[in-house]
Order: C-alpha cells, then structure tokens, then sequence
C-alpha cells in the first residue's frame, strides 16, 4: 500500500497543496485531477523522489520511503510527460538500455515483442528521430510491458497517441491491476479500464 500523509508541496516560494492525504492500494486506479498549476506533476514528482515536500509523510508497504530508498525505487515505474527517449538510438536500444537501468535483464527477443505489442512491428531497428509523435510516445510506454514494478506513476500516458493506442493502454492497465498492481496516473483525455472502479484525487 501507498499511503501519503499531510503532504505539502510548492514551486519556489508558490505552496502548490497542503495537508494531502490518500492511499492507493492492490488493484487500483487514481487519477490525479485539477486546474493547470495546481501540482499534478508536481505530486507524481515527489512520490517518485524527483522533489522533496515541504511537509508531511509517504510510506510505502507500512515504511517511510526516505528511509526505504532504493528498496522503493525499485518497486515504482514513473513514465513523465516527456518520452525520456534518446532520439539517435533505435526503439529497440532506448528499451533495452531504461530496462538496464531499472535493474532488468531485457533480452532482445523479449525487447521486440513489446515494441511489436505497442505496434512498433518494422520501426524497432529504426532511429527514433525519425519516428511520428504518436510511435515515440508508443516506444516510451513500451516500458510497462517489461516493467515488474506494482506501483506505476504516469504523467499524461496517453499523450499524441491514437484511438487504437489508447485502447492498448487501456488493456495494459487493466492487466497490470489485476496482477494486484496500482497505478496513479494524470490524463486530460478519457482513460476507462473495464472492470475496474476509477478513483478521482482532486487538487484545488
């Protein structure tokens, strides 16, 4: 379980939300709302320890993360807004290599399947500079096929893809919740995963 206590964030000398309490547990679905400037990604952040709050507490499995550390990294996979993609890599390189860095042994027969499973069939050798929005968007989020990780954190997943695209996602998160995964996620779009009940936290 995900338990977040108290917290308070802001940008600067700007306070972003105070006092925010939640938990996210096996199985479910969180979506992150507001008005822009009101700390979406500003939370996603600091759940994955990319900002520091100003107040309050995040335990992970009953324990404070700060003291978890790596043991909590470990068990999280943050996908931004930005690809985070290396655009002179092929998509098969640029997932071996964030696998790698994730602590995974991705080989490349595993590696392709993904990409192919993301429509990538054809595009895995190609450089990602020359790929569309949409299919670097799709290489990024291959990601979550080869993660292991139970809690996902997603900025904005379904970001320049097509309908088809986001009907994968879909399954994807569907799939991972129930192997008892969670996610919590921010979307401007529409995100609707059969079967499964979405929890609003909303910023204001």
């Amino acid at each position: 379980m995900l338990e977040v206590s108290n917290l308070a964030c802001s940008r600067g000398d700007h306070p972003l939300f105070t006092d925010l309490s939640f938990t996210l547990e096996a199985g479910e679905l969180l979506q992150v709302q507001g008005e822009n400037g009101k700390g979406k990604t500003s939370l996603l952040r600091t759940l994955c320890g990319f900002m520091q709050p100003v107040a309050g507490e995040i335990r992970w499995r009953g324990e404070n993360v700060e003291e978890l550390d790596e043991d909590y990294f470990a068990e999280l996979l943050y996908l931004g807004h930005h690809n985070a993609i290396k655009d002179e890599l092929n998509a098969l390189e640029n997932l071996q290599i964030s696998a790698g860095l994730a602590g995974i042994e991705l080989g490349e027969k595993e590696a392709v399947a993904a990409l192919r499973r993301m429509g990538l069939k054809g595009r895995e050798h190609l450089p990602v500079k020359v790929l569309s929005q949409g299919q670097r968007r799709r290489a990024a989020l291959a990601r979550m096929l080869v993660s292991d990780a139970p809690l996902w954190v997603l900025d904005e997943p379904l970001t320049a893809l097509d309908v088809g695209a986001v009907g994968l996602i879909q399954e994807l998160l569907g799939e991972h919740l129930a192997r008892d995964g969670m996610v919590i996620f921010t979307t401007h779009q529409p995100l609707v995963v059969e079967g499964v009940e979405l929890r609003r936290l909303v910023l204001s």
